[in-house]
């Protein structure tokens, strides 16, 4: 049996930048946030997190700093996916020293692989730690799909327990072909309900920047069969969730942590400010949803 690393909602928790690197105090506000509101995991340094434009040194204090404010109040998944399988691994092989529970592993973007490729840079990175791995399939940033067949390879890798799927075409695949040991989290906060009633365990989410309650509260009502209160809260969700989608991921999600009074700072380059159009939209829907 494969014990997952949460079943319920992750969020996938912004870093707050200032003009020389990362506002800690913050972090540690944003933090608490996130357990009070009932998070049930953190993941530090994803996407959402902007890892992509932090220098390895930030990227690993980040994590340490991550781990240590948590203090095992609830899972911290660590961010160290690269294009670059060597560095993967040194980044892998980081977050485990400092203490995370776990590491989220995007496909390589850019160069690309096939599925042998894929399946063999995986299998290589969860080699070298002890952790656990949750693989992170997002076709639409990365131009590439770990094919459930794959998925299915990996989910042998005694330590790769979970993926993060944005393909909500071939959940049902991957849930026949790797079983209810292997965890399948939605990576969309649009489609958490579709994705929890083919099998999945939960979300690693962007709207629980937020919303940390009603996201938790969605995949809880599910599990414990009020499929009606889960959809309610699903479809609450969905004017809020296009307007934090309203430009590219992460920009008007820090925008929205920032109106909440967070000083979470601004995106780096190349992502820039959002626009005054969508952030007087953003504003409007978080009024409406109650958070202003």
């Amino acid at each position: 049996m494969k014990k997952p690393l949460f079943i319920g909602s992750a969020v996938a928790i912004v870093t707050p930048f200032t003009d020389n690197g990362v506002n800690y105090q913050t972090l540690k506000e944003l933090i608490e946030f996130q357990i009070k509101g009932g998070s049930d995991a953190i993941v530090i340094c994803g996407t959402t997190g902007e890892a992509s434009t932090m220098p390895d040194d930030e990227h690993i204090a980040v994590i340490k700093f991550a781990v240590e404010a948590i203090n095992k109040r609830v899972p911290v998944i660590a961010g160290t996916g690269s294009n670059d399988t060597r560095h993967a691994i040194e980044l892998s092989k980081a977050a485990e020293e400092v203490g995370a529970d776990g590491i989220l592993s995007v496909t390589p973007y850019y160069n690309k692989a096939t599925q042998k490729g894929l399946y063999e840079h995986f299998k290589v990175i969860a080699n070298n730690v002890k952790i656990p791995m949750v693989l992170y399939n997002v076709p639409s940033r990365t131009n590439l799909n770990i094919n459930p067949e794959t998925v299915k390879a990996l989910s042998q890798v005694d330590n790769i327990i979970a993926i993060k799927e944005c393909n909500l075409g071939q959940v049902g695949d991957v849930v026949n072909l790797c079983g209810e040991d292997f965890a399948v989290y939605s990576g969309d906060d649009n489609t958490v309900l579709p994705m929890l009633s083919l099998g999945g365990k939960g979300v690693i989410s962007v709207m629980a920047n937020i919303i940390p309650q009603d996201t938790h509260n969605m995949v809880e009502r599910f599990f414990q069969g009020d499929s009606k209160g889960a959809i309610k809260l699903q479809l609450q969700t969905l004017n809020l969730i296009k307007a934090l989608f309203s430009e590219v991921n992460p920009i008007p999600i820090k925008a929205a942590v920032n109106l909440l009074g967070f000083k979470a700072g601004h995106c780096r380059m190349p992502l820039t400010e959002i626009s005054e159009n969508n952030l007087e939209l953003l504003r409007t829907e978080m009024k409406a949803y109650g958070l202003l």
